[in-house]
């Protein structure tokens, strides 16, 4: 079963209000590199660039059986989605607070896809809400 990499903090830093599903421009030592492990999503977000969208500070290990010819470990990847999709996150991001976050690196048959979620940010009040309502269910399901 292919590995699923998924961003905790943000479920825990953000709403997350509406996802899509984006493919993600590769080079050959960075598919290898995530089949090995290692994917970190801590610094990753997303940005619309020019009419495309980029993902920024995901961090892929350099794969160490690779030549000269190995990937920079934070370099900026471009997603690819329809432009209908795009322009859909355009009008989004233009309301004001929400901003675009990666939540799941995973491969569907040979690609790789992104999960982005278009997100608001928590208060502290609504952090503690949430963790309040996860210990809840938490001590219903053991009893």
């Amino acid at each position: 079963m292919p590995p699923v990499y998924t961003n905790r903090r943000a479920h825990y830093e953000y709403e997350l209000l509406e996802r899509f599903e984006a493919g993600i421009s590769l080079t050959g030592s960075e598919v290898k590199s995530i089949r090995a492990g290692g994917v970190d999503f801590r610094d990753a977000f997303a940005r619309l660039h020019g009419g495309n969208v980029d993902l920024e500070g995901l961090y892929i290990p350099t794969y160490k059986e690779a030549t000269y010819n190995n990937h920079e470990p934070r370099r900026t990847r471009r997603l690819l989605l329809h432009r209908e999709e795009i322009g859909k996150l355009k009008r989004g991001l233009e309301q004001k607070g929400l901003t675009l976050v990666p939540t799941k690196l995973y491969q569907k048959g040979k690609y790789f896809k992104v999960e982005l979620a278009l997100a608001r940010g928590k208060k502290l009040h609504d952090k503690r809400r949430a963790e309040a309502e996860k210990t809840v269910r938490r001590e219903l399901r053991e009893l």
